[in-house]
This record gives C-alpha cells, structure tokens and sequence, in this order.
C-alpha cells in the first residue's frame, strides 16, 4: 500500500514546464534555452545579478511576455488561459508601495484580491462584506495564514514594511491562488521582518500546499529556506537543492568570470550558514 502512495506522488504532474524558452526584449536576448520544470509544494528561490533575466522569465510565466521561442505550460494550459485564473498569485517588486494617499485597510486591500472579472460588475462586489459569507471568510483565512489579524482594520500606510509584505501576499492568498510568484519581497525589510516573512512562506508551502517561485538578491536567505535554488543569468547556470549550492569560486565559474590575479587572494570566507550581519 504504501508503495502504490509514493507512486502514486511521483506520477503527480508538475505544474510548470518550461521548454527550450528565449525571450527577447527590445531586440536583446534577455533568456534562452530556459528549461525548468516546478512540482507543487515547492519553495524555489530565484537568484542571479541585476539584468539577468529573473523578472523576465516571471512576467512570461505570468503571460505578460511572449517568448521568441520555445513553450510554457503551466497547469496544463498556456498562461493566460482560463485554467490559469484564481491559481497564480503575482506580488511584484512594487505591490507593497502603495501611494500616502491612496487610503485602505488591511481588510480592504486583502479583500481586493477577491474580485475578479466574474465578479467585478456584480452587486454584491460593491458590498462583499456585508452580502457575501464566501468571499468574506477568503479574506479573514488569508489574514490570518499571514499574521495580521490584529491589524486588519489599520490603514496600510501605517504598517512597517515587513506588515505590508504580508498585506500584499495575503491579497494574493484571497484568490486561493496555488501557486505565488514573488518579486524581490525582501527588500527593504529589516532581519526580524525578513525572518518571519521567509518562515511565513516557507510555512505555506509545508501546510497549506502551496508552491512559491521567489526572486532574491539576498543569497543568505535564500540559501536558508528555500528547498531548491536557480542561478540565473541569461540561462540556468544552477539548479538543485539548497544545499548543493556551489560556492563563490565555483559560482564565478559556471559565469565565466576568470581570475584577475595570477595567484589567489587570502580572504576569510564567510560560510553559507551563517548570516550575514
């Protein structure tokens, strides 16, 4: 029986494939020859240098990019059909950036990722809290999977930047999106913020089944999480486990970048698993 449950599991589909992908923007080869396939539960950390493509290959996830070559499927469809709707949860670079006077609640701003194009002209979309149980109870579960129960009724502006992160990942949650795709949530969170956002997701992937593909600068953190790591810089110059992640000499190498000194510098290194002050 319990041979028939792993089988079972392996023969799970993955939820993303992506075959033979180049993406070009402005005439400039941006990806290519991207392969990548994702299973659901994972937590996957993208990393690589600024113009290495990382948001790129996300927006042609998303759909919003169309490849010069190659194919995308994602959860059996091309993006951007109608099996992709209400399964994809997008939190871009900017989403946690809402202008002063832009005036909402956490509930408000979770509550906006509950309509949809079904929805958006309907009259109980004017009024869901009031005449509408099932989108109410989306939005009060995906607040409090994030944390933020005691603030649902403070206006966003006056969050810390770590309560906002989670504000806008809850809004992605309200869809009851499987899989979340997160541009650089870290940045500008201090070590405390990053910390709990970093078990937070880690958490949803564990217990609530979902799948995160997360784009990073900061490899320590990364490294610290995420179950499986891809360099990225044009192409896929790493992916595997966390733990095989190559090292600085080893990482220059899979990039091309030569030595400029004929022989070695002695720096004291400083080891994966210890973080970064």
């Amino acid at each position: 029986m319990q041979s028939e449950t792993i089988e079972d599991e392996c023969c799970v589909p993955p939820i993303l494939v992506v075959n033979d992908l180049t993406v070009t923007r402005s005439g400039k080869v941006v990806l290519k020859d991207i392969d990548l396939t994702i299973h659901k539960g994972e937590f996957i950390g993208l990393v690589g240098p600024n113009g290495s493509g990382k948001s790129t290959l996300l927006l042609s996830i998303l759909g919003v990019l169309k490849p010069h070559k190659g194919k995308i499927i994602i959860y059996d469809s091309e993006p951007n059909t109608r099996n992709f709707f209400g399964r994809i949860g997008w939190v871009s670079q900017a989403a946690s950036y809402l202008p002063r006077q832009v005036k909402l609640t956490v509930k408000e701003l979770v509550e906006l990722g509950t309509v949809s194009g079904k929805n958006l002209f309907s009259f109980s979309s004017l009024f869901p809290f009031s005449s509408n149980v099932g989108r109410r109870n989306k939005v009060f579960q995906a607040i409090k999977m994030v944390g933020l129960e005691d603030v649902i009724d403070v206006d966003v502006s006056r969050l810390s930047g770590g309560q906002r992160q989670r504000a806008v990942i809850a809004r992605a949650l309200a869809t009851e999106a499987e899989f979340i795709l997160l541009d650089e949530p870290l940045v500008g969170m201090d070590r405390e913020a990053r910390n709990s956002l970093l078990k937070l997701l880690d958490n949803l992937c564990h217990e609530s089944g979902k799948t995160i593909l997360m784009v990073s600068h900061d490899l320590t953190a990364i490294r610290q999480t995420a179950h499986r790591m891809i360099f990225l810089e044009e192409k896929i110059r790493f992916d595997g486990p966390t733990n095989l992640f190559p090292d600085l000499e080893t990482l220059a190498d899979l990039r091309g970048i030569s030595p400029t000194h004929e022989s070695p510098i002695h720096i004291n290194p400083i080891p994966w698993n210890e973080e970064v002050k």
